[in-house]
């Protein structure tokens, strides 16, 4: 098991605990936040979803695995992956325009935006929240150019953390 995921089973055990004691949406929605902050390094950029105006100013990059971006994903997403990443995938990209990366939470899409970032790209952000926050935000989801509400979102685990939308698993 990788450093990444080793972190991120330590801070998810420890915000599941978190998520069981809150009775209302805004104290499961701090546990959620106190999560994403354990996980994000604090000099990689994040937007938050209510900071995207026009996804149309971003190359977007789905970094999760192809049955999650099957379920749902942002409109015009790049399916890339995590697990079988390589940086031809994004070949055809402009390495001067503005990348979003994007996952579940965000913990695979920072680490595929600091291979980006190694590579030359010169601006990449993490959607901060990932889809999840993304569906939480009543953003727009789609499937197959379809408007939808479901949400892959991981592990039945994670799901804790999907307030709106439907939860895949």
């Amino acid at each position: 098991m990788n450093a990444v995921f080793r972190k991120f089973t330590w801070i998810f055990s420890l915000a599941v605990g978190i998520a069981i004691l809150p009775k209302s949406v805004e104290a499961q929605s701090f546990a959620y936040r106190t999560l994403l902050s354990t996980l994000y390094d604090s000099d990689f950029p994040t937007l938050k979803p209510s900071e995207l105006k026009d996804l149309s100013d971003y190359q977007i990059l789905d970094t999760r695995e192809k049955e999650e971006f099957e379920v749902s994903h942002l409109k015009g997403a790049k399916w890339v992956g995590y697990d079988t990443f390589k940086l031809e995938a994004v070949s055809d990209l402009d390495k001067n325009k503005p990348v979003l990366v994007y996952c579940t939470v965000g913990a695979r899409s920072q680490a595929i935006g600091k291979k980006l970032t190694d590579a030359g790209f010169t601006k990449v952000y993490n959607l901060y929240g990932g889809i999840i926050q993304w569906s939480n935000d009543t953003k727009p989801l789609f499937q197959n150019g379809k408007s939808t509400i479901q949400v892959h979102t991981y592990t039945r685990a994670w799901g804790i953390w999907l307030e709106k939308g439907e939860k895949v698993y």
